[in-house]
């Protein structure tokens, strides 16, 4: 009896995914093991196993580099797992949160982003960064790490090597402020609504907002995702500008006749953020029923956490030392000026 080729397709993609799904499993059962012993230890945690799961994930991956055979499994857990949480997370609000959040909050949302942007891009040029990489670098900073980079290198027509270079640094980076911005809480004496908003305009990725909000609080999750899903959309625009002018970037650059490529509304909405806002609209109908709720929340902060352990195996913390000094200076200063701006808007909005 012969199997169905299609069957046999779906077999051999399992098999390349579970390799990598079990490294990612490990670190993250380590991770919970670690907050375990903190507990014990110290009576609380003071770094929970969303953080634990990058930090492990991260020394794992600077002392072995994992060969070919598990890298499939890692993306998927980094990629696919992250956006299934994330959307999974629409289900925690409601429509009457986002309203409350104000429409100046909104408005404030996007200002930052735009003023990011021209800021980190003048930063870049006058630390001597070339024009591509400078743009690759505001909008990493501004927007959404390494998904905006990776939108904005074909629309800019980046080089690879400032592309690896971008997103490299960012991964590190990342990781970095994910473990010290929650520092800033008794330093600032911010409140829990507050530093979800600081988290939201800051940090890069959506699953390294909940990575850094969870030890605060459930409303500074809460809220800090709604922020940096708005960040998020924020891309769409930014990306249809850059476009719009990209063909005065190649004529600067000496491309001329290169046309820039067609946007793909894929990408600037992605499905996973469809899918969040279709949560949000489910749960403040009543679609959602009440006992779905908690499992649907434990669900999406395991995916988070094996994510989070996936992110940490993608981060090579050689590539700071690689970047060079005006790349690294380039970042760090943009990233202080974006936090600046972002407490300058709570400060606006007066936000309690």
């Amino acid at each position: 009896m012969s199997v169905h080729p299609s069957i046999l397709s779906a077999s051999h993609n399992v098999g390349r995914l579970l390799p990598g799904l079990a490294l990612c499993g490990l670190v993250t059962l380590l991770a919970f093991v670690a907050q375990s012993g903190e507990e014990r230890l110290f009576g609380r945690a003071w770094l929970e196993s969303l953080v634990l799961a990058i930090v492990i994930g991260t020394v794992v991956r600077t002392l072995w580099t994992p060969p070919e055979r598990w890298l499939p499994g890692i993306a998927f857990s980094a990629k696919t797992l992250l956006e299934i949480a994330v959307m999974l997370l629409g289900a925690s609000l409601s429509i009457g949160t986002i309203v409350a959040a104000g429409p100046g909050l909104l408005f404030g949302i996007a200002g930052v982003v735009v003023m990011a942007i021209g800021i980190s891009y003048m930063i870049g040029r006058v630390l001597g960064l070339p024009c591509r990489m400078a743009i690759l670098v505001a909008c990493g900073n501004s927007i959404c790490g390494n998904s905006a980079i990776a939108a904005t290198a074909p629309v800019i027509g980046a080089e690879s090597d400032d592309i690896a270079a971008s997103i490299g640094f960012t991964a590190v980076l990342g990781v970095l402020v994910v473990i010290g911005l929650p520092l800033l809480v008794p330093v600032l004496g911010m409140s829990k609504l507050q530093y979800g908003v600081l988290a939201g305009l800051t940090v890069y990725a959506v699953p390294q907002v909940i990575a850094a909000t969870a030890p605060i609080g459930a409303l500074s999750v809460q809220i800090g995702t709604l922020v940096k899903l708005v960040r998020v959309l924020m891309l769409g625009p930014v990306m249809l500008v850059l476009s719009l002018g990209a063909g005065h970037l190649s004529r600067h650059a000496g491309a001329v006749g290169v046309a820039p490529p067609r946007l793909s509304i894929a990408k600037l909405v992605p499905w996973f953020i469809i899918g969040f806002l279709a949560l949000v609209a489910a749960r403040s109908s009543g679609l959602v029923p009440g006992a779905a709720l908690a499992p649907m929340s434990t669900l999406a902060n395991k995916l988070t956490i094996v994510s989070m352990a996936a992110l940490g195996l993608g981060v090579d913390v050689r590539v700071v030392a690689r970047a060079g000094l005006r790349v690294t200076a380039a970042v760090v200063v943009s990233l202080l000026a974006l936090g600046g701006i972002s407490l300058g808007l709570i400060r606006l909005l007066g936000i309690a």
